[in-house]
């Protein structure tokens, strides 16, 4: 899993599962950390490929955490797989995902 640090957000890169989540969760504490209250931290997984339960915990969690901090977590570009396992552990409710505009 490869992190890439842009602004208010966090790129992940490769598989996100248990191997990874240590390293993604110091990568969003710390953003959260360091924002403003009410800034936004955007979690981008345009090029995540595979995500498991333990992964998808994490964003629940992390999430909460930063509605109760004052904060706003969204994920950017959930593929096929992330949307399917989110909905198959009964945590898509759990985890924000950005809305973007329809185009015509």
């Amino acid at each position: 899993m490869d992190i890439i640090s842009d602004g208010h957000t966090l790129v992940l890169h490769g598989d996100f599962d248990v191997r990874s989540t240590g390293e993604v969760r110091n990568a969003i504490y710390e953003r959260l950390s360091t924002s403003s209250s009410y800034d936004d931290v955007v979690i981008d997984m345009t090029h995540v490929s595979t995500i498991d339960a333990t992964a998808l915990r994490l964003l629940a969690v992390a999430t909460r955490h930063a509605w109760l901090t004052g904060h706003h977590l969204t994920v950017r570009n959930p593929g096929p797989a992330v949307r399917r396992m989110a909905h198959l552990t009964r945590l898509a409710h759990a985890i924000e995902v950005e809305r973007v505009a329809a185009t015509a």
